[in-house]
């Protein structure tokens, strides 16, 4: 075991973050802390880091173990290369080579004795530096900063001129470099793309150190975790496997709390109930026996109301018309800035009904891309058509489309003054905006919530053609599960860009792959296109084979699209149909066991001949629905 914590308490003011922890990390373990927004995830990491004292309870390292600590927001201020930064982590290595070049030179100006000393020092030093992994000491840094999405070109830049995102990225590469037995690291994910987070993926899978990430996610917690560690309404608890795992494990777990509370509800009513009769009854005895259970009533401990999930917070979307099949298209679109190409002469069709995610690293121009179909900046060159009857709803991360000086409530009452109080509030939580933070003015909101705001807005649109850029950036996992859902039952056709993993696997049809100036087609989610990429992408891709290959991607016409489109969406109604067939089929059982276990229908052979005729017929259409349902899942 590596870090122990036992009983940690956390309060501030009134709120109760953190409530009488208890858990522990072993050695290699790679664990994870969830929770929606403002759970405690941070406040507890820098508790274990001593960042933040704790009310009550204890942190415990193993002997002789060391832990790295990367914070959201990194305050990385040097004059330092990017390289030269990354070097300062290996310090001794330096020293040492130093060292060794000094005794090299020292040994050319002595003999006998002398030298043999200096031989021996020589042979020491060589030996501490192989033991370091010296002589690939360089090639490892760079191995991380390309890793971590940095150029050979950008290693030369200064550290003080960097982005708040890159400055992250480059405490994260010291940290790596540092090999702690525990890294620990919150929200790593959110200034890296997409090739990126496969790349640091990979590294702590394959990472001889136990690791613990603040994280929302969901396909890298999927990749990385082992553990998962919860905070809900203050208690945290922990679960063995990935975040996938977890979730099953959770809504297992909350049916059965939540049953045993009804239950518990529905025991105390009856007693409460059974006590004002005793009482109305006036009696000596009767009063005795009510007191007595009233004892008895006070004696049990209560079971808190487990937290539900927010199934009343549902977003729908609904186009105020439907458009055209033909939504959109693009011919021939080109942009550079400078002499820097982002794209040149690409061609593409969205049609009706369609979710299309556009992939790519960090400044391949896919933020451009939306802005040009919105009308924000000028192409170079090309033609953008869009089709009969499209409104276009979009959302971008400047949010142009607040108002400062308004508060929260009247951004979302003044555009939609149809809409009851109840209402939009209930839109404004589901974007974690709650009790009397509707009252805040927008100028008062950081970017994030500025963000949140601004899709709450979008999703009230009664727009037919989505375009959004980043939406699930600053959402908690359960806000992002419910705009999945929104989209999924969305009539309409949206064009997003993302970089989240999980929520493109849940939501697109069809995927834009942006790379080399070109854009390839993949027709399915985010794990079709890593099965296909390969295909499509030829792995030693100079940049005029990708251009040859690319239009082979795009030869694919929007008839085979469709009709690929169309089978996906046959199989998974086929097998919507299917559960929901079983499920009645089912209920029908049961009713029938319950009808079967009456003591009137125990006596009435006729009746028992009727039902169990009705049970041999359900049991054999039910055999052929699970062969039909297992068929349909493996096809």
């Amino acid at each position: 075991m590596i870090l122990s914590c036992s009983n940690i308490d956390k309060t501030f003011v009134d709120n109760h973050v953190i409530k009488n922890a208890s858990f522990h990390i072993e050695d290699y373990e790679k664990a994870a802390i969830i929770g929606i927004n403002g759970a405690g995830k941070s406040t507890l990491l820098k508790i274990i880091t001593g960042h933040l004292p704790a009310d009550a309870g204890s942190v415990t390292f193993a002997k002789d173990k060391n832990y790295g600590y990367l914070a959201q927001h990194q305050a990385v201020d040097s004059e330092n290369t990017i390289f030269d930064e990354l070097l300062t982590v290996k310090q001794e290595v330096l020293d040492l080579e130093a060292a060794i070049r000094q005794t090299e030179a020292d040994m050319k100006l002595v003999s006998g004795d002398e030298l043999e000393l200096l031989l021996k020092k020589y042979a020491n030093l060589t030996h501490r530096f192989e033991d370091m992994n010296g002589y690939a000491c360089k090639s490892e840094i760079t191995g991380i900063l390309k890793g971590l999405g940095f150029t050979e070109e950008e290693f030369v830049k200064k550290v003080a001129t960097l982005s708040g995102g890159q400055k992250t990225r480059v405490a994260l590469g010291k940290l790596l470099l540092q090999k702690p037995d525990l890294i620990m690291l919150d929200e790593p994910t959110n200034h890296l793309d997409l090739n990126s987070i496969a790349w640091l993926e990979t590294y702590l899978l394959n990472y001889k150190g136990a690791v613990i990430i603040v994280s929302h996610d969901r396909y890298f917690l999927d990749k990385i975790a082992t553990k998962i560690i919860e905070i809900d309404n203050g208690v945290v608890s922990s679960f063995h496997g990935n975040y996938s795992q977890y979730a099953v494990q959770k809504e297992h777990l909350r049916t059965e709390q939540m049953n045993a509370y009804l239950n518990q509800q529905r025991e105390i009513k009856h007693q409460e109930e059974v006590i004002d009769k005793l009482k109305q009854f006036n009696r000596e005895k009767s009063i005795r026996r009510a007191e007595s259970r009233e004892k008895m009533l006070d004696k049990i401990e209560r079971l808190e109301k487990p937290t539900e999930v927010r199934s009343d917070m549902k977003l729908a979307l609904t186009p105020h018309r439907t458009s055209g099949n033909d939504v959109m298209q693009v011919e021939g679109l080109s942009k550079q800035f400078g002499h820097h190409l982002l794209f040149e002469n690409v061609s593409f069709e969205i049609k009706r009904g369609e979710h299309v995610a556009v992939i790519g690293d960090n400044g391949t121009g896919k933020t451009t891309l939306l802005k040009i179909i919105n009308e924000l900046v000028p192409m170079d060159s090309g033609m953008i058509k869009l089709g009969t009857n499209v409104e276009i709803g979009y959302y971008d991360q400047e949010h142009h489309v607040l108002h400062m000086d308004k508060t929260l409530f009247e951004e979302i009452s003044d555009d939609y003054p149809d809409l009851t109080n109840t209402e939009i509030r209930n839109t404004l939580a589901a974007f974690l905006f709650t009790g009397e933070d509707v009252f805040k003015k927008i100028s008062a909101l950081s970017g994030g919530e500025r963000g949140r705001v601004s899709l709450a807005k979008l999703m009230l649109s009664e727009a037919n053609f989505l375009i959004l850029d980043e939406p699930t950036n600053h959402l908690d996992i359960t806000s992002k599960e419910i705009l999945e859902t929104a989209l999924n039952a969305y009539e309409g056709t949206v064009l997003y860009v993302s970089h989240d993993r999980y929520f493109i696997n849940k939501t697109a049809t069809r995927i834009l792959e942006l790379t080399h100036q070109q854009f390839v087609n993949y027709i399915g989610n985010y794990d079709y296109y890593l099965e296909k990429k390969e295909l499509l992408t030829p792995a030693s891709s100079t940049e005029s084979s990708v251009k040859t290959e690319q239009p082979s991607a795009q030869k694919l016409d929007w008839k085979q699209q469709k009709e690929t489109q169309a089978l996906l969406r046959k199989k998974e109604n086929d097998l919507k149909k299917c559960e929901e067939k079983i499920e009645t089929l089912e209920a029908r059982s049961t009713a029938l066991d319950e009808e079967m276990a009456k003591p009137e229908i125990a006596t009435n052979s006729a009746r028992l001949q009727e039902i169990a005729k009705e049970k041999e017929a359900l049991g054999n259409e039910l055999a052929a629905l699970y062969a039909k349902w297992e068929e349909l899942l493996e096809n």
